[in-house]
């Protein structure tokens, strides 16, 4: 057998998440059935992580097992990607690994983006591929927040109620915030992350630097790892898995 690791890039707006489900399309079951059209086998695909409904990825890797040997790089992508076009998912890369290689287990790390549109008029270009913000938001204070999640700690209030990691307890790298002319980027560094986690974190940021919250709240809420006293989770279009490092 031999073992393929693939880099995939997709607009999730029109999925129901990464992973297969009876209730819709998933961009699982669409790498698969391009798979079986270029193989000419039923392949199944193992992802880095299961992004949610409406979440969009840059740099999301999975790897899946063959017979066949894959001779010509250039043609497979060619191919897989003339099967994906009108579905918005990208084949970028297509690379050997070995065979106890799993996309999902053998993350070391894995980076997320959040993208906030903070202006006043509606989104054109940027609509269902970021959360639009009229409200004034404090770079400040955003940030001021966005440190006090960083290091190891237990993220609790973040986590969603079907969530099956086996802890609460994640570590955080350094949270890089970018603005550029309204275009807010947010981007988090971990191992792995629960659940809902980054969309919730970043929902408790936005109450935070548009003066729903003072510092002293968002302190207490993080501290008290309910999820109940969580913000709104931020919408999963401003969602995007950037990058997963192996």
């Amino acid at each position: 057998m031999f073992n393929y690791l693939i880099q995939i890039e997709y607009d999730g707006t029109n999925f129901v998440g990464w992973q297969s489900q009876k209730n819709g399309r998933s961009i699982q079951d669409s790498v698969e059935k391009a798979l079986k059209k270029v193989l000419k086998n039923k392949i199944k695909v193992t992802g880095s992580g299961r992004t949610d409904k409406g979440v969009h990825a840059l740099s999301q890797y999975a790897n899946f097992k063959s017979k066949k040997m894959i001779n010509e790089k250039n043609f497979f992508l060619n191919s897989m990607n003339f099967f994906l076009k009108k579905k918005l998912i990208s084949i970028l890369d297509l690379q050997t690994v070995d065979n106890e290689f799993h996309a999902r287990f053998s993350a070391k790390l894995r980076t997320y983006e959040y993208l906030i549109v903070n202006r006043q008029g509606n989104l054109s270009i940027d609509r269902d591929r970021a959360w639009h913000v009229k409200k004034k938001i404090d770079l400040k204070l955003m940030k001021k927040g966005a440190k006090l999640l960083e290091g190891t700690h237990d993220f609790s209030i973040f986590r969603a109620s079907s969530c099956s990691a086996k802890s609460p307890i994640k570590k955080m790298h350094p949270i890089k915030i970018i603005n550029v002319n309204g275009k807010i980027k947010i981007r988090f560094t971990s191992k792995s992350f629960l659940q809902n986690q980054v969309r919730s974190m970043v929902g408790c940021l936005k109450y935070l630097s548009t003066g729903k919250w003072s510092i002293t709240d968002f302190k207490r809420a993080f501290l008290s790892k309910k999820r109940s006293l969580c913000a709104p989770p931020a919408p999963a279009c401003g969602l995007y898995l950037l990058n997963v490092k192996y």
